[in-house]
């Protein structure tokens, strides 16, 4: 079988090799144009823009090339944005056309009701359950999406693109093209490389057929479908490892209190020894590989060591990252140094350069943290509520898409007269930015009043700038979530700030990933029952053993919240 991946110069597709190789199945890249007319199976994977996937398939002269091989009858199969150039068009773009071979344009996600980009694990519903010809899709699991725009399913609008619709999946109110399947085109809007064991498994099935049963895909009915009072959509748990140098160079994952990573001086001999060396919880790839089999929803690996200003060409991280994605085949996000750089000779790196290098070392999105600040800081200034479109947030949204974009958030309290309720306080632009302790919440908040600084240097440098004007201003430089920590409740195990959750959540339209201060499986039941967060995040817990992901997933499915199995 002559399989071959197109890569289009952009986007993860290194994750597809992973998989691939995992399951066995041998493969070439497309490299030219020729290469087309040796392929006897093609797949497109990959995240990114639609314009800028547009303009590099065309500038690389693959554009025509890839429409006339998917006319031609031989089996396709595209992933994401190797969907969404079917299509005619994208909102995503005013100028750029896609190759109009599904008569449907490509719309974005309202965010009335709703977070926009769509990130995390749906369920995708086989609009023809009976048909054998679907048995490698499977209704009763979950899906890795991350998106924000879509093809609506509606089969009295677009009834000739219903036609292609193999199954769709429900986001808010909206309801919208999964799985795209006719002829010999078969394609999904999430990632099966990302979706676990059930992803490969639908891999493994469209591979393992023959050709001639991969290019004879039959019409699907078209089902007019209504929305459900829920969608599908589940809470995600997320295990973050901070990585850094140990005082003998190796690699560890670490954690600390309020940021502090090394042991503490104590009275017995045997920790006595290691008081002040940096503390070692685990080998960063063994580890993820066993939050993967775990459950983890996502992985984070944060690059907290004195490499992450290193240049591109000294980074070990990227070894962890091509490591890690070998044996994860769960969305992995990385942290840390994702900003200008320059070699040793002088060669100077963009934060674009480096975000790419790591997306095609595995990694599926990055997190910006100070550098965000930043950012926001000179947009501020500037005044008129826009980037100059030269920022890390800007560039790599531009070129990946906004769902490609974490931005790390590291607030510390600024208490005030507890009496205070008038903007303008301490630097605090906004009355309603300043929180109350409740009279329920830990005795020491109780009866006080306090803001949220925003920090940079992992918490080290306080900033003029308040937790909302960031997260506002990060989503208003193209930032696709918000990851949400507390330097205040850090490593103390006594919960996620809620308050401050509630705050930054609705003041933004993003998803917000919740983190610090985790202790018990009842507190992620507690962040996800008491606010809208998206989803949670802990280090230490899991590291140290004492609660378990699976032991968290079961505690929200017996609260009544949905949960991925």
């Amino acid at each position: 079988m002559g399989l071959y991946l197109l890569d289009y110069g952009a986007g993860n597709v290194q994750s597809l090799a992973n998989s691939l190789k995992k399951l066995g199945h041998e493969f070439t890249w497309i490299s030219t144009a020729e290469d087309f007319h040796k392929a006897t199976s093609l797949v497109f994977p990959g995240v990114g823009a639609f314009e800028s996937a547009i303009e590099r398939l065309t500038s690389r002269g693959l554009l025509e090339p890839l429409r006339e091989y998917i006319q031609s009858g031989k089996p396709y199969f595209g992933i994401c944005i190797g969907l969404q150039v079917l299509f005619e068009s994208s909102a995503e773009s005013l100028t750029a056309r896609g190759l109009g071979i599904i008569p449907c344009p490509i719309e974005r996600f309202n965010d009335n009701d709703k977070a926009v980009p769509h990130i995390g694990w749906n369920s995708a519903e086989l609009l023809d359950p009976v048909d054998k010809s679907t048995e490698e899709m499977d209704s009763t699991v979950h899906y890795y999406f991350v998106h924000s725009y879509n093809a609506k399913y509606d089969p009295e609008k677009y009834p000739d693109a219903a036609q292609w619709a193999h199954t769709t999946t429900q986001y808010g109110q909206e309801i919208f093209i999964a799985s795209v399947c006719k002829g010999n085109v078969f394609g999904t809007q999430f990632h099966p490389e990302k979706s676990g064991e059930a992803g490969l498994k639908l891999l493994d099935s469209w591979l393992s057929k023959s050709e001639s049963e991969r290019a004879s895909a039959p019409l699907t009915p078209r089902i007019v479908r209504q929305p459900k009072p829920k969608d599908g959509l589940t809470k995600r748990i997320i295990a973050c490892m901070d990585v850094r140098a140990n005082d003998e160079g190796d690699l560890v994952v670490t954690k600390g209190d309020q940021y502090d990573v090394r042991e503490k001086a104590a009275p017995t001999t045997t920790i006595a020894k290691t008081a002040g060396a940096v503390r070692n919880l685990g080998k960063p790839v063994s580890l993820a590989a066993r939050y993967y089999t775990s459950g983890a929803d996502e992985l984070c690996l944060l690059n907290i060591t004195s490499f992450r200003h290193s240049p591109l060409q000294d980074q070990p991280m990227l070894a962890v990252v091509r490591a890690a994605a070998e044996c994860v085949f769960v969305p992995l996000t990385i942290g840390g140094g994702i900003k200008d750089t320059v070699d040793p000779d002088g060669t100077k790196r963009s934060a674009l350069e480096v975000a790419g290098t790591y997306f095609r070392a595995g990694a599926d999105k990055v997190s910006i943290g100070s550098e965000a600040v930043y950012a926001v800081e000179k947009m501020r200034a500037a005044g008129n509520g826009k980037g100059d479109g030269t920022s890390a947030i800007e560039t790599i949204a531009h070129a990946y898409g906004r769902q490609a974009v974490v931005v790390s958030i590291d607030p510390r309290r600024v208490y005030v007269n507890a009496e205070s309720n008038v903007g303008e306080t301490h630097g605090v632009p906004n009355a309603d930015e300043i929180v109350h302790g409740r009279s329920d919440g830990p005795e020491k908040e109780r009866g006080k009043a306090w803001w949220y600084q925003c920090t940079v240097s992992g918490g080290r440098e306080s900033r003029p700038l308040s937790v909302v004007q960031l997260a506002q201003g990060a989503e208003k430089l193209g930032a696709g979530e918000i990851l949400l920590n507390s330097i205040d409740r850090d490593g103390t195990g006594l919960g996620f700030d809620l308050q401050l959750i509630e705050l930054v959540k609705s003041k933004v339209r993003i998803p917000v990933v919740a983190s610090s201060g985790a202790g018990s499986k009842e507190h992620f039941v507690d962040v996800f029952g008491k606010t809208d967060v998206e989803a949670a995040l802990a280090a230490g817990i899991f590291h140290r053993g004492e609660v378990g992901i699976g032991e968290v997933k079961d505690a929200l499915k017996d609260s009544g919240i949905n949960a991925r199995s």
